[in-house]
């Protein structure tokens, strides 16, 4: 889940407005940084990162009683991708 916060961060860099970041749109791009969307593109980031929600998901059924864990993972990746 963790990786998967990470690809949808580096989508909302693109993506999202300076406000709904907190931070400058386009800012990691513009520091150089390595991002899953400048690697692979947009979309092939965003399948990514629901891929990597679905398998965290897989990951705790059984032991998720509750549903908590994946509705945070929901949450992850829904944040605005």
């Amino acid at each position: 889940m963790g990786l998967a916060f990470q690809v949808v961060d580096d989508i909302l860099d693109v993506t999202a407005t300076t406000e709904e970041m907190g931070k400058d749109q386009g800012s990691d791009a513009a520091r150089g940084k390595v991002t899953y969307p400048g690697l692979f593109g947009l979309e092939e980031a965003r399948e990514r990162a629901r891929k990597l929600i679905q398998d965290a998901k897989a990951a705790v059924e059984g032991v998720d009683p509750t549903g908590r864990l994946a509705g945070i993972a929901d949450y992850v990746l829904l944040r605005r991708l």
